[in-house]
């Protein structure tokens, strides 16, 4: 019997926002299988409708984000009619928003609405984290907003990228065996450094699966436990050297948990990244 449950998410814009909400719900639930659909520029009531008659036709669960007041009763009204469970995630902020600022929503999706300052600087975050990402150009340290630093396949490009997209130029630095850091990594505001380190086992079989796609042979360095475990005392050597790092383990964890932890701890550092 298929156990996969569906998810449709719906919305007026790209639909990123209510994706990684129901994405970062579906963690605490790692032994249900689930499916999430995008629906994405829903800003009328036919788009909506087949929106919702997917989810009818799976017994799906129905999570939108529409701004518009009109469409989003459609919604309402035509999932209660069909009994398809249905989350509005904006609908509740905006009547709360309203009220509180005492003003009325524009009611227009984000897509919509004039270029942002934040829109350019997602976009320069971007640029930036790809220019700079596995050390390439160590000069704009300085520049960074965040620098990461650890060994191979401890996520510093996937957290780089995913940061970025949040406005924060991050650099990462690899730690590699028998290769010097730059002379700039110890120029750069050191309130800016976070260390990432993972468990052996974990980063063994996680190496030895890329050399498997590379089609390299197993007993390359890279994946060998010995030459890994050296690779991982040389930075944990590294990260007590340099105490006013904070570390975090990534063993595990999704890339935006580690981004979540890695934000916090430089917020109580007193270090506000966005």
């Amino acid at each position: 019997m298929d156990d996969v449950r569906a998810i449709d998410v719906v919305s007026d814009s790209t639909g990123e926002t209510a994706e990684r909400v129901v994405r970062a719900a579906l963690l605490q639930f790692p032994a249900r299988r689930t499916r999430v659909r995008l629906h994405t520029r829903v800003r009328d009531q036919d788009s909506a409708r087949k929106a919702i008659e997917a989810a009818e036709a799976d017994g799906g669960l129905m999570v939108f984000t529409i701004v518009q007041p009109e469409l989003r009763e459609f919604i309402h009204q035509l999932c209660y009619e069909k009994h398809v469970q249905a989350v509005d995630v904006i609908g509740a902020l905006l009547g709360k928003l309203s009220s509180f600022l005492d003003a009325e929503p524009l009611g227009k999706p984000s897509v919509s609405l004039p270029l942002s300052e934040e829109y350019f600087r997602r976009i320069e975050a971007v640029e930036f984290a790809v220019k700079n990402d596995d050390g390439k150009e160590p000069r704009n340290l300085k520049k960074a907003d965040l620098i990461l630093v650890g060994v191979s396949r401890t996520s510093k490009t996937p957290l780089s990228t995913y940061l970025a997209n949040r406005g924060i130029k991050v650099a990462n630095v690899p730690l590699v065996l028998g290769v010097t850091l730059p002379e700039e990594l110890d120029e750069a505001p050191q309130d800016r450094i976070v260390g990432l380190t993972i468990g052996l086992d974990p980063l063994c079989e996680i190496r030895r699966a890329r050399l498997r796609q590379l089609g390299m042979p197993p007993d390359t360095n890279y994946g060998l436990r010995d030459h890994v475990k050296d690779e991982l005392d040389r930075a944990h050597a590294l990260f007590r050297e340099h105490p006013q790092w904070p570390v975090v383990d990534v063993t595990g964890r999704a890339i935006e948990e580690t981004a979540g932890i890695i934000v916090e701890t430089l917020r109580q550092r007193g270090r506000v990244l966005f």
